[in-house]
């Protein structure tokens, strides 16, 4: 990684720039920064005033090459994130493509319409120049104090931060104070013309997985955290803050349900003390769920969603907004007339 990354520093490979704007959300390390809810930030902020598309490789997905969703796509097409964008926002275009290089064109021959792309996890896919670069960092994992793997959990060196335009602080405490802001800025050191953003998780009310209606948990029930994500840590706190007993039943990141584990759900929960008992799973995991409606209602096994948004801290959202806007302005001038 760092001598591909040098070769393009120097000029010695090539990267190809497009006429549109193309923001690229991703981060330095190998995952669980909270970078799923800072895509669908930017997909709400820009939908309703662009044409607005996403590119993601769509990591572990059951084919290969380049595709559009449609109304006919799982998580097995297009991957769990992809799938996830796609059924929340109908009203964008959802594309995957392990070449973003020659996934563009194809998307822009799909959709010549198209006025803005977000590249999703692009942070290290070097072949395309994006007009806007985000990092994402955790609050409790900051880049500052990791290392390269299999030493830490950093893709590339540290210095792979200055590529950013834009670095956001993610699941920070809501209450952080202003003192220890000032000192994460001191210690992360932005580059001149560099912003630097915090923000904190927001969970939403739980809702059923088959139905989408609200679910009423009581705080007395034992709950099941059922989940395959990088770091479900912040989501289990969370839970432990609103329930009695909490139990968590982990899976691999990106983890493709079977059959079996169903049965597994199901025995884990009906083992759970008391009478009131609940799965609840994340949206992510949902999407992969849903390749098993079947296998789920046999079983009689209801889950409950936590859906989870990202806040600004410190004010700092029609600040970050006007950020975004403005790049997309110096790229399409017709913006605001």
């Amino acid at each position: 990684m760092w001598a591909r990354n040098r070769f393009y520093d120097k000029g010695l490979l090539t990267a190809v720039e497009f006429d549109l704007p193309v923001i690229a959300c991703g981060n330095l390390s190998v995952g669980g920064t909270g970078k799923t809810p800072h895509v669908e930030y930017l997909i709400r902020l820009l939908k309703d005033h662009f044409r607005t598309a996403t590119l993601s490789r769509g990591y572990n997905r059951r084919t290969s090459g380049y595709l559009l969703a449609d109304e006919h796509s799982t998580a097995a097409d297009i991957g769990d994130e992809p799938m996830q964008f796609h059924a929340k926002y109908p009203d964008i275009k959802v594309c995957v493509g392990e070449e973003r290089m020659l996934a563009i064109p194809q998307l822009l021959g799909d959709e010549p319409d198209t006025q803005v792309v977000l590249l999703d996890d692009a942070f290290q896919h070097r072949s395309v120049k994006p007009g806007m670069n985000i990092m994402i960092t955790e609050y409790s994992r900051l880049f500052t104090r990791d290392h390269v793997v299999p030493f830490g959990r950093l893709r590339e060196g540290r210095s792979g931060y200055q590529r950013a335009n834009c670095i956001i602080v993610s699941k920070c405490p809501p209450d952080m104070s202003l003192a220890e802001k000032a000192a994460l800025e001191k210690e992360i050191n932005p580059l001149p013309g560099q912003r630097l953003f915090f923000t904190t998780l927001q969970y939403g009310a739980l809702f059923d997985m088959t139905t989408r209606q609200p679910v009423n948990v009581p705080a007395s029930a034992s709950v099941l955290l059922a989940c395959g994500i990088a770091r479900p840590e912040p989501l289990l706190e969370k839970l432990q803050q609103q329930y009695q007993k909490v139990y968590l039943l982990a899976f691999p990141d990106h983890y493709y349900y079977s059959e079996k584990d169903i049965a597994k759900i199901k025995k884990e929960r009906d083992d759970l003390p008391g009478t009131q008992k609940m799965v609840i799973t994340t949206e992510k995991d949902a999407v992969r769920l849903h390749l098993l409606q079947k296998e789920l209602a046999e079983q009689n096994l209801q889950i409950a969603v936590m859906p989870v948004e990202i806040s600004f801290l410190f004010g700092e959202a029609e600040s970050f907004n006007n950020f975004i806007f403005d790049y997309v302005a110096r790229q399409l001038p017709a913006f605001g007339q």
